[in-house]
C-alpha cells in the first residue's frame, strides 16, 4: 500500500488578490496526524440535516470528534439528548446562569440544559470535512 500522506506545496493560495504561483513542495501532510490531536480519544461521525448550516457544517459532512476536549462555552459539541445524538453550539450563561444547546438555523429550537432533560456532552467537534459540490 501507498502512504498516506499528500504533496503540501509551500505557496498559498491567495483568496483575495491574485500572486504568482509558486511550485516548490514544502512537505508531505498526513490528513490524520493534521487533524486528529488524540487518536485514542477522536471519532469521524458523518452530520445529517441542516440545524448547524450557519456554522459551515451541512448535511453528510464529516465531523472529527474528540471527546478528550472539555466542553467549554460557543464550542461546537456532540450531545446527546433524551437518547439521541445531535450536533449543537454550547453556550454557557452566567445571568441568569444557565447552559444552552444552540443550533445555527433558526428554524430549530434552542434547547435548554436543565434537570428534566436526559443530556450529556459526547464529544466537541474540531473539524469539519465537507466536499465541494
Amino acid at each position: 500500500m501507498g502512504s498516506n500522506k499528500l504533496l503540501v506545496y509551500e505557496s498559498r493560495v491567495q483568496a483575495g488578490f491574485p500572486s504568482p504561483a509558486g511550485d516548490q513542495i514544502e512537505c508531505k501532510l498526513d490528513l490524520n496526524e493534521y487533524l486528529v490531536k488524540h487518536p485514542a480519544a477522536t471519532f469521524f461521525v458523518r452530520a445529517a440535516g441542516d440545524a448547524m448550516v450557519n456554522a459551515g457544517i451541512h448535511d453528510n459532512d464529516i465531523l472529527i470528534v474528540d471527546r478528550s476536549i472539555g466542553a467549554s462555552n460557543n464550542k461546537i459539541v456532540i450531545a446527546v439528548v433524551n437518547g439521541k445524538f445531535i450536533v449543537r453550539r454550547i453556550c454557557v450563561r452566567s445571568a441568569p446562569a444557565a447552559s444552552y444547546l444552540q443550533p445555527e438555523n433558526k428554524a430549530y429550537p434552542v434547547i435548554k440544559l436543565d434537570c428534566g432533560l436526559d443530556t450529556c456532552i459526547w464529544g466537541v467537534v474540531t473539524a469539519v470535512i465537507h466536499r465541494p459540490e
